[in-house]
């Protein structure tokens, strides 16, 4: 059973991101109004806007919160080729913003010569590490040496992807023997051009990133994409929104002990739907890595879950205004077009508003494509 409300974002446009702190009692939106806004869950379950600020001259397409050990900070980029990093000071605030938390710049990086189109927060066992992608094909990895001055980052790589860069998402595993590892997702037009998902690792010996492997099967506009949390598996699991949903299971092939190169994969695709019938725009998943979410511009949010033997189907099927979508007979209808976990590749959730997450920990469950409210889904399961 699942639980919808609406939230009044009064964002004057499309709303481009959704983003929940660790705990899933904040939330951050931003839009095409150039503002993010932060939001507060109360006692009653109640969201109630704490904050709302310009933040760049052009449209905002994401927002990401940093590990709470590093305070309440969050990361913003926009259109205007730049990415920002907010702070939230306490007990400063004025008599016209009583009541309101303040957030404030603590600095703005201009690397980019183009639109910056996504930035994530490196898994908090790296430090506190930011990552951009932009639509010059350049993923750019900074960090604040000094966690307690948020002012000072330096840009520690610059990594050419030679396609235009949509979505990036680092692989959270902290495991010694998965190097630090992350996804980048090419929206390129040009379906002549393949790969449209490149890994990259980092090499101790170089100390630089590599690439290690190409998904030479993904030839449309990637919008999205996502690691599973690992939870200790030697594998890695890669969820992918392109024109359907896409599921990738990354397994590291043994390397000789004088290799010094980039991990090798088999890449396995376990399982593909098109059931959205359209583009597809957010993909995120609940923490312990059991269930997907995805948002379409079929105006849907559709839930994906495994059963033992890694046969993937759809569980739920959300409409835009928070319904179930049901069949004639009255039950959600999940229909969908698995591949099985044998099946292997010789290669390797809305636009506007992120794969929203819930849950009391870790964020989950996608609100949909070009609203200006956003909605949250809650699900007995999840706590």
């Amino acid at each position: 059973m699942f639980v919808a409300r609406s939230i009044a974002a009064d964002h004057k446009d499309l709303i481009h991101d959704v983003s929940y702190d660790f705990h899933g009692r904040r939330m951050a939106t931003c839009s095409s109004d150039q503002s993010v806004k932060v939001w507060d869950k109360s006692e009653n379950g109640e969201w109630h806007c704490t904050a709302s600020w310009k933040t760049h001259s052009g449209s905002v397409w994401r927002v990401t919160w940093a590990h709470p050990e590093f305070g309440q900070v969050l990361a913003s980029c926009s259109f205007d080729r730049t990415a920002a990093v907010w702070e939230e000071i306490v007990g400063e605030s004025n008599d016209k913003q009583r009541g309101l938390s303040h957030w404030i710049k603590r600095t703005t990086l201009v690397d980019s010569r183009t639109s910056v189109t996504d930035v994530k927060f490196a898994p908090k066992h790296m430090g506190l590490m930011l990552t951009t992608c932009s639509a010059d094909g350049v993923v750019r990895i900074y960090e604040a040496p000094d966690v307690m001055n948020l002012s000072q980052w330096s840009l520690q790589h610059e990594i050419s992807c030679k396609l235009s860069c949509s979505c990036i998402s680092w692989n959270p595993s902290s495991s010694r023997a998965h190097p630090p590892m992350f996804a980048v997702g090419s929206d390129d037009s040009n379906v002549t051009y393949g790969g449209k998902v490149q890994i990259y690792e980092y090499n101790e010996n170089t100390r630089k990133y590599g690439k290690a492997e190409t998904l030479m099967t993904v030839t449309d506009a990637v919008h999205d994409i996502a690691f599973a949390p690992n939870l200790g598996r030697s594998f890695h699991v890669l969820a992918i929104a392109t024109k359907d949903v896409r599921i990738f299971k990354l397994v590291p092939m043994r390397k000789e002990s004088t290799s010094t190169g980039p991990t090798k994969f088999e890449v396995q695709i376990v399982a593909q739907f098109d059931n959205h019938n359209s583009q597809v725009w957010r993909v995120s998943w609940n923490i312990t890595s059991t269930l997907l979410a995805s948002s379409g511009d079929d105006g849907c949010v559709r839930l994906w879950k495994a059963n033992y033997m890694d046969n993937w189907k759809c569980t739920g099927i959300l409409k835009g205004d928070g319904s179930p979508l049901t069949g004639s007979s009255g039950q959600p209808t999940a229909m969908s077009t698995v591949v099985g976990s044998s099946v292997q590749t010789s290669q390797n959730a809305l636009n506007g508003m992120s794969a929203g997450r819930i849950g009391k920990r870790a964020p989950f469950a996608p609100p949909l494509h070009q609203l200006t409210s956003p909605k949250i889904y809650q699900h007995p399961a999840y706590y």
